[in-house]
């Protein structure tokens, strides 16, 4: 009798993921000089769940690699050998190296077995004592393994000048080609030693992920077009072939397999079949995540422990969080791993259970109370429940922002040593907590603002010392609730933001500044489309390109982004997101016949205005004096089209909105009340409205959409162009 083991397999690569990265972790926290004994057993015990399942699982390569790390760490947590810096840059080599071979089993991916040869040759050698003829291949595997790739990126439908935008992004990690397929889609050749999860982070700012085609060849960049073939050419080499030639194993050679298996005490599982995953890039993280981390040596969600080694400091979360990650591993029974389509489900029954309520209190509001008491309690306790159980299946969705900043801290010491200087990266506040949807969306957006406070905002080791600074500058990244919403900081104690060459840039690209503005108005000019003080272009940034869909991808999330900066002393950029964007409290307007959702977030106040504080400026529209200071009057209804009740303001109502700094006053007809609505997805419904961003649907059944609040202001100096919102 066979065991069908295919149904286990998902489960496993998920646990392996959460291993790597405990593992990642854990090594860039270590003190090299005297290692925590329980770190060392931790990462031994995370490579040996690795090993074990790999073996289980019929997956030999893996077993191989593993089974050679777990000899070295025992060695050294056994007090055979004393840990060294070429140590942990082995072992993170390794974790690469580990993590490039599970997702070949998992996705399809290709392998490089010259990178897996190498870090396997590294770590026997490291076993026996030798270090030197070992070093470069550790260099080359830490930085970028198995060398140069090529890549071919399919892009979805994108405008040509984003199109360009992102090809010179992508030129600067490697050599680059472009073409276009018959449909009209952009196609992108790229030779690059860079990780894959670069190339894609990059293309994040521009493209939806989700609908982004990556395939890789198997041959080096050095090799001619006709050889490789690259999967549109006509020599294109199947997924089959690739693997045959890798060595994998599991085509041609199953017999083999089965004599290992059988030699190792597995015969009484069924052949091992290589599955067919097409999940996309960040399932398996979430599914990972979504019941805790309560499996293997994983423990809870910790921050890491003081350490330094390199040119890269790395210090944790402040807040005693490792602690509570050693200790975490007793509770492994108190979670349970759920998949992230059953919460959204439950998310979803339990929105359409908050309308159903509504819909009832609307109908018993016009009852008598004295003759239907009974019934009028019932539903006000029915509105007390399911306001309860809403608030606790949001919770469920909650992840904490350590699931974002336990990214970093590798990228921060990798980056530092490439750049030349001495990072000490902190971290505050990792348990907070904040909607995956979002969590996954604010990834990028922080990643690049990282990258740019490492090569833009620290200094030199030297220019550090000139100023009368410690060598290591301080990168901060910190996150706290307020109210209603997650504020994240990104800190760096660097040279700051230079106003007056900020300025000088701008008049020289031929933006309309003048030397009269704020200091907060000079920062904002940072965010400005191909904008960048940057003396020469690098592969981290200069480019001018990033920095301004930052801002967008935050706008769009319903945030907000400021900075904070001070010449010779750092530059802190502070990003405000909703805690959650499934779920909102709004105001309810008429217009004419018509109802929209303003996000309560953005709403001020309420007024009815004077017809003397009504002006109206040529070829601008009007303007609305409120206590001193006159703001743009957006008449909705001539946005979308609408019939009025009326179309003087001073006979309506205008709510006062505020969004990035910016204010409006909005002229509608009438205000109906505040409610909490649940946020429908208007674009995957029926489609992409502009000026709307999403809908939701009345305690009377009907749909209500929801202005896109950020959109309207900034719109607000076009209002005389009927195009804008056509």
């Amino acid at each position: 009798m066979s065991i069908d083991m295919s149904q286990f397999f998902q489960v496993f690569f998920d646990e392996a993921e959460e291993g790597l990265a405990e593992m990642e972790k854990l090594l860039l926290a270590v003190n090299v000089a005297s290692p925590d004994p329980e770190d060392l057993n931790a990462v031994f015990r995370a490579a040996h769940s690795i090993k074990g399942g790999s073996s289980t699982f019929g997956l030999t390569d893996i077993a191989e690699v593993t089974h050679v790390l777990e000899s070295l760490l025992d060695r050294i947590r056994q007090g055979q050998m004393k840990l060294t810096s070429e140590h942990v840059d082995a072992f993170l080599a390794a974790k690469d190296v580990l993590k490039s071979m599970l997702d070949g089993h998992k996705h399809g991916a290709t392998v490089d077995q010259d990178a897996v040869g190498d870090v396997r040759m590294l770590l026997e050698a490291l076993s026996q004592g030798k270090s030197s003829s070992a070093a470069a291949a550790a260099e080359a595997a830490v930085v970028g393994p198995g060398g140069v790739h090529r890549y071919r990126l399919d892009m979805p439908v994108i405008a040509d000048k984003d199109a360009e935008a992102l090809a010179d992004e992508l030129s600067m990690l490697g050599k680059l080609e472009k073409s276009k397929s018959p449909e009209g889609n952009w196609i992108f050749i790229l030779d690059t030693a860079e990780p894959i999860d670069d190339v894609v982070a990059i293309c994040a700012f521009i493209v939806n992920v989700a609908d982004l085609k990556i395939s890789q060849a198997v041959e080096a960049a050095k090799s001619s077009d006709e050889e490789r073939g690259y999967g549109f050419f006509d020599n294109f080499v199947t997924q089959e072939e690739r693997e045959r030639a890798q060595g994998y194993g599991f085509f041609d050679n199953q017999t083999a397999i089965e004599d290992k298996e059988r030699e190792q005490g597995y015969g009484f599982f069924a052949p091992f079949v290589p599955l067919d995953i097409s999940a996309k890039k960040n399932e398996g993280e979430a599914a990972a995540h979504a019941g805790g981390n309560g499996h293997g040596s994983n423990g809870s969600n910790g921050g890491n422990g003081n350490g330094h080694h390199d040119d890269g400091h790395l210090h944790g979360d402040h807040g005693g969080e490792k602690k509570a990650a050693k200790g975490g591993t007793g509770q492994e029974s108190s979670s349970i791993r759920v998949s992230i389509e059953k919460v959204d489900q439950l998310i979803n029954l339990v929105g359409e259970l908050v309308i159903t309520q509504a819909m009832i209190e609307q109908r018993v509001g016009k009852l008598d109370p004295m003759h239907h008491e009974h019934l009028l309690n019932s539903v006000s306790q029915l509105s007390r429940n399911t306001r309860d159980l809403q608030e606790s299946v949001m919770s469920i969705r909650m992840m904490p922002m350590d699931y974002v900043f336990s990214r970093f801290p590798r990228m921060v010491r990798d980056l530092a040593h490439k750049l030349g200087k001495q990072v000490e990266f902190v971290t505050h506040g990792a348990a907070t907590e904040l909607d995956k949807g979002l969590i996954e969306r604010i990834v990028d957006p922080l990643t690049h603002l990282v990258r740019n406070s490492i090569d833009h905002g620290i200094e030199l080791p030297e220019a550090r010392r000139a100023a009368g600074k410690g060598e290591a500058g301080v990168l901060a990244l910190s996150a706290e609730h307020q109210g209603g919403n997650i504020i994240i900081e990104v800190t760096d104690d660097g040279g700051g933001l230079n106003r007056d060459k900020i300025l000088a840039k701008a008049k020289q690209q031929g933006m309309p500044v003048t030397d009269s503005l704020t200091d907060a108005e000079v920062w904002q000019l940072i965010f400005e489309p191909g904008f960048s003080t940057a003396e020469q272009v690098t592969d981290v940034s200069g480019r001018g390109v990033g920095m301004d869909v930052v801002k967008r991808n935050i706008l769009a999330m319903g945030g907000a982004v400021d900075i904070r900066s001070s010449k010779g002393f750092g530059t802190t950029i502070s990003i405000s997101l909703p805690l959650t964007l499934a779920i909102l409290d709004g105001m309810s307007i008429r217009i004419g016949e018509e109802v929209y959702i303003l996000p309560l977030g953005y709403v001020v106040e309420s007024l009815q205005p004077l017809p003397q504080d009504i002006k109206e400026i040529s070829g601008q529209g009007q303007v609305l004096r409120v206590r001193g200071e006159y703001l743009p009057l957006i008449p909705l209804y001539q946005i979308f089209n609408i019939e009025p009740s009326f179309t003087d303001p001073s006979q309506g109502l205008v709510v006062i909105l505020e969004s990035d700094g910016k204010k409006a006053a909005l002229f509608v007809d009438d205000l109906i009340g505040q409610q909490q609505i649940v946020v429908k997805n208007l674009e995957s419904n029926y489609r992409k409205v502009a000026g709307i961003s999403g809908a939701t649907i009345l305690g009377d059944g009907g749909v209500a959409l929801i202005v896109d609040v950020a959109a309207l202001l900034r719109s607000s100096r076009q209002l005389n162009d009927e195009s804008v919102f056509s």
